[in-house]
């Protein structure tokens, strides 16, 4: 006899032989398409593009094929890898409702939230149960016209004036991370793990600013809140499901009854340790919101901060909630949509991984070249002198800074590849025609109804088609001139600077403006406070969920040590 976990397994693996077998017969222009061959049987190519030093696989393949290539994903499925710029204006912005989150996306939401659903097609998701949620039924999980209306209501929030706002806040934050790290410099630290301290920090700067809560005092020694730290492990622990969630989660949703689905997981999380923790994870997260959600509700029933004189809350979920009470009754959320919307804010907005890694990785590259650090540190410093403390409109009238960000983010994207699913049979066309293996000229694809399509952010943003033959170097200064011609005719749709790492179209980061500003603002204070050297130890980027840095030889281990030295001691 089998055992229950031994007869999931088998059952997953016969489904999928089965699709295999059955498109076996059937051909399409995906067959056509020329890419490299599958690395095994059971992965395809995805145990290559997803591995942690994925990134010369992506560069191998995006060289040896170009912008159009066939890959294999699990049993000999075959799939897209795409960064044409005209088919991926289809995929996220003409056609984005036809291109949606994978099946393996819904049900991963479905599995993790342990709620039923018997159809993973259906544009809306079910109410997450009070056991925890992970995207909850907020913008991360919510599609067609629900997420439109969820859109609607909360673009405002990110709005401008809500922004200059949050510098005050973002910049307290920053000088509490720079006295932590001074601290440790005094002592003779010869080197600090900036990314430790920067994940505290932008845990803090969306817990104040997204959440009106303190998780953090940025002091050493000082206890983690138990948020704090379900937040640091999630995305790693998420990652560790990547290949599951993709051709097994679809099928193991759709075993029996809910209750029934809802008792196999409790049995798989006995033996099953990453799911169980993954569990623990989402409980901590989801009670911690949850009572951060009642008592701000609480006190706008009491009225609070509505009286003459005083000042109403001026974070995200309080802007967001007061919104939702003044809308037109066809534009309100339910309670349960707006306690989604904490989702948005603790994940969409990357606070815990996506910002800290990708300030670190500024920081990195402003240690391996220190003409450009020093460069920042006197306009910084030269803005100070004028402004004193920079304001919103200050830190944004920064030329350099404005260029280091947005070449890091266009040639170092914290999210390398997003996946989208068909969900009826289209025509993707192409900006410029490929030759298919039968030597036909192809100016568009035929797609089939649930074909899955990586568009690579990482390769769109450094194509050389669009970018020059330096896209593959870190060159602040080109911002500082006109863009090339070939990128402004692509239109690449992305919401940020022609590149694709915010995304763009109706799924594109809502929260994007909010983690330029930070990043922006604890650059502001760091480096016209410090200088930073790179560290003897060899420092490797690992591709996971989110780009991680790590010490050789110590794989899985987030981390950046970085030499560190007050500015003073040089003048």
């Amino acid at each position: 006899m089998f055992t229950f976990l031994e007869s999931v397994a088998v059952f997953s693996v016969l489904w999928a032989l089965w699709r295999f077998i059955s498109s076996s017969f059937t051909t399409s222009d995906l067959d056509n398409i020329p890419g490299p061959p599958s690395g095994s049987f059971l992965k395809g190519n995805f145990g290559q593009l997803y591995n942690i030093h994925g990134f010369d696989f992506h560069t191998k393949i995006a060289e040896q094929f170009g912008r159009v290539i066939g890959i294999f994903g699990p049993f000999g499925s075959r799939q897209l890898y795409i960064y044409d710029p005209k088919a991926v204006h289809h995929i996220l912005v003409k056609d984005q409702y036809v291109y949606e989150e994978t099946t393996a996306f819904l049900a991963y939401v479905g599995l993790l939230s342990l709620v039923p659903y018997d159809n993973p097609t259906e544009q809306c998701y079910p109410l997450p149960s009070s056991n925890g949620i992970v995207f909850g039924d907020g913008l991360l999980a919510s599609l067609g016209e629900k997420h439109r209306k969820q859109r609607k209501l909360i673009n405002p929030v990110f709005s401008v004036a809500h922004m200059r706002n949050m510098v005050p806040i973002f910049d307290d934050i920053a000088k509490k991370l720079s006295d932590a790290i001074e601290l440790q410099v005094e002592r003779g630290a010869p080197e600090v793990d900036v990314l430790y301290w920067m994940t505290r920090a932008a845990l803090e700067m969306i817990g104040q600013c997204g959440l009106g809560y303190s998780f953090d005092p940025l002091t050493e020694g000082a206890v983690p809140h138990p948020f704090s730290k379900a937040a640091k492990d999630l995305v790693p622990v998420l990652f560790k499901f990547e290949f599951m969630r993709e051709f097994m989660l679809p099928s193991l949703v759709q075993i029996g009854s809910p209750e029934f689905r809802k008792r196999a997981v409790d049995v798989l999380a006995i033996p099953w340790r990453n799911l169980r923790r993954l569990r623990e994870l989402v409980n901590v997260m989801d009670d911690t919101t949850t009572r951060i959600y009642e008592d701000k509700k609480l006190k706008m029933d009491r009225g609070e901060g509505t009286e003459k004189g005083a000042a109403p809350a001026k974070d995200i979920l309080s802007i967001l909630m007061r919104a939702n009470r003044e809308a037109a009754e066809e534009d309100r959320l339910p309670e349960r949509e707006v306690l989604g919307q904490l989702s948005c804010v603790t994940i969409d907005l990357r606070s815990t991984d996506t910002t800290s890694n990708a300030f670190a990785r500024i920081l990195h590259l402003l240690a391996t070249y220190p003409d450009a650090q020093e460069r920042l540190r006197k306009e910084i410093m030269e803005a100070r002198d004028t402004h004193g403390e920079l304001s919103y409109d200050a830190l944004v009238a920064l030329p350099f800074m404005d260029a280091v960000l947005r070449e890091t983010m266009r040639l170092y994207p914290p999210v390398s590849t997003v996946i989208r699913t068909t969900r009826q049979d289209i025509v993707l066309p192409l900006s410029a025609p490929i030759t298919g293996l039968d030597g036909r000229e192809m100016h568009s694809i035929f797609l089939p109804n649930n074909t899955n399509v990586v568009v690579s952010i990482l390769c769109a943003n450094q194509d050389p088609l669009l970018w020059g033959s330096d896209a593959a170097e870190w060159k602040p200064e080109r911002w500082l001139s006109p863009l090339p011609q070939a990128l402004i005719n692509a239109r690449l749709p992305g919401v940020y600077s022609h590149i694709l790492t915010f995304l763009g179209g109706g799924r594109a980061c809502i929260g994007f403006k909010f983690s330029e500003l930070e990043l922006k603002a604890t650059m502001s204070v760091l480096i016209s406070k410090f200088r930073f050297a790179l560290s003897d130890k060899k420092i490797l980027w690992e591709m996971g969920g989110i780009v991680t840095p790590s010490v050789e030889g110590l794989p899985g281990q987030p981390q950046l040590p970085i030499k560190v030295e007050l500015v003073e001691s040089k003048r």
